[in-house]
């Protein structure tokens, strides 16, 4: 998963702090029982909280908590399971039925109808209101329509949309895609109140949704709070009273604080931290498999990284890195080198595959310096390479990638790291099309599908194709593999079509990312689900 901008949430959001008229409370954390607060570690999203508008982990989280879509991916296992949506129905996936299950309310206590999910859609596709997950209705009829890649807009909405009863809507895909329905958990396809339209300015001061959560207050660099929503009415009530995210920009601080008694819950144990966390926390430590990938990125839209013997360049790169050393001595086995653009959790059924990348995985510096030599060597002598350095533990496995190159090459100038210090202006960096060489480009699945580690990374002009790379023979295969109406056949096409991702090494697989987390004594009931995202509700106050 994985961000733009709006008008009133600068002034409370992105500034500095809401006023307190505007979002009120939230010093009101501890307690114990139904009614505790939970106080987490967080970063501060890029954007306003947006459905539409928000393609990063940490805005995700809120939207997670606020929002419920037709889908909610399980917990446990990741599957797609009706929430919202009392049926989905079509005979050849392109034309899809929508019923809406009656009762759901939001928080303002408007209904959630089938006009709040057309509405929503139709608002999140249009090009004048800049949403960065735009991208993900260009498959609803019409979308090039609303959403051209050039010049303006010849409609308003999207003709594959139409409200045919209060709890029914139709859809209309462009072509065929046999598992579209699976991917309405996302976030991007909430329904949206129709204050968000009336009082737009007002909506992003203080968000409303259907989930069992509500925004309570949020002073930006310092901490959102989140409330139970005694009116919810989903199979998902949360079990405490509230949860405060308490921002951190290096997670070292966030776990001190945790071992001190001063955090309830850190969702990413910085790398420092791994060799000591079982002896600190015991029990309370959590390690377990995520839909997460991490990988470096290349700017193609630099010309000395996209040339016609770059693809040797960025293999030879790809094999000039020690995956296994690192991940054994930096992440303590919370990580495992990537053999693939994908994700274990999908299984190899779901189109994992741990031979797919091959010895272009593989450490081999005789034959990393022969292919970056073979193709022309290293765009300016040398590699530079950006992240964030306020979460995750990333300097410390970048300096490694570094040493790696380095000692692949034999030379001590081949690579440095380029830290920029919040993940805010990394962002907003990457967007600008500002990045000087390879970037961290860390994946964190939106839904369970192998079409979700491909199509929004790769796709020509793609929402999260952050560098710009290109390819038709790719995209065609895409193409065909959404067509597909046997699942199997689909996970087959989209397989040919990673292959493509290989071939050019579009971006290098680094490792795939467990979830890794503590938490306090005072709370119990804590897990990760497959995305790596605390399950907030389920957490309970001792």
């Amino acid at each position: 998963m994985r961000g733009a901008t709006h008008a009133k949430w600068a002034a409370c959001a992105i500034a500095v702090a809401l006023t307190a008229a505007a979002c009120g409370g939230g010093s009101d954390s501890g307690g114990s029982g139904a009614d505790g607060i939970v106080s987490s570690s967080w970063g501060d999203p890029q954007n306003p909280l947006e459905p539409a508008n928000t393609n990063e982990v940490q805005g995700g989280k809120v939207l997670a908590m606020i929002f419920r879509g037709l889908k909610q991916y399980d917990p446990k296992t990741g599957e797609a399971k009706d929430m919202l949506a009392e049926s989905i129905e079509t005979k050849d996936s392109v034309n899809f039925t929508v019923t809406v299950r009656p009762g759901w309310k939001f928080s303002n206590g408007e209904a959630v109808t089938a006009r709040s999910f057309v509405d929503a859609w139709n608002y999140g596709a249009h090009l004048k209101n800049n949403q960065r997950n735009a991208y993900f209705f260009g498959y609803i009829d019409g979308y090039e329509k609303v959403h051209p890649e050039k010049g303006q807009p010849s409609a308003q909405t999207l003709s594959g949309l139409k409200v045919t009863g209060d709890r029914t809507f139709t859809v209309k895909l462009s072509q065929k895609f046999s598992t579209w329905p699976d991917t309405l958990g996302y976030a991007a396809f909430a329904p949206l109140p129709r204050a968000f339209f009336d009082d737009h300015d007002a909506w992003l001061a203080k968000p409303v949704g259907n989930g069992p959560y509500l925004v309570d207050s949020y002073a930006r660099g310092s901490q959102m709070s989140l409330r139970r929503w005694d009116g919810y009415n989903g199979p998902d009530k949360a079990q405490n009273g509230g949860i405060d995210l308490k921002v951190y920009t290096d997670n070292n601080t966030a776990y001190t604080d945790l071992i001190a008694g001063n955090l309830d819950l850190v969702d990413d144990v910085p790398a420092s931290q791994l060799k000591n966390v079982k002896a600190d926390l015991g029990d309370r430590y959590i390690n377990t498999p995520a839909g997460i990938i991490q990988t470096l990125a290349f700017p193609y839209y630099d010309k000395q990284w996209n040339t016609a013997d770059g693809a040797k360049v960025r293999t030879g790169l790809s094999m000039a890195i020690n995956r296994k050393q690192i991940t054994d001595t930096i992440f303590q086995q919370t990580r495992t080198p990537a053999k693939d653009w994908t994700s274990p959790v999908l299984g190899e059924e779901g189109g994992f595959d741990p031979t797919l990348c091959g010895k272009a995985c593989e450490y081999d510096p005789a034959e990393a310096k022969r292919l970056i030599a073979e193709g022309g060597g290293l765009p300016g002598g040398r590699v530079t390479l950006t992240y964030n350095a306020d979460t995750g533990s990333h300097k410390d496995w970048v300096d490694a990638v570094c040493n790696s190159i380095k000692n692949a090459l034999g030379n001590d100038r081949a690579c440095v790291g380029n830290p920029v210090g919040t993940f805010a202006d990394f962002r907003n960096q990457i967007i600008q099309s500002k990045m000087p060489g390879p970037f961290r480009a860390g994946w964190q699945m939106d839904y369970p599908l192998i079409q979700n580690f491909l199509q929004p990374l790769y796709y020509t002009n793609a929402s999260s194709n952050d560098g710009k790379w290109s390819n038709k023979k790719f995209d065609d295969l895409v193409d065909k593999a959404n067509a597909e109406a046997d699942p199997a056949a689909a996970v087959a096409a989209f397989k040919e079509a990673e292959k493509v991702v290989r071939d050019e090494m579009a971006a290098i697989p680094l490792w795939y990312q467990n979830g890794s987390a503590g938490y306090s004594e005072r709370v119990s009931n804590v897990a990760l689900n497959p995305f790596s995202v605390p399950v907030y509700e389920e957490i309970k106050v001792n």
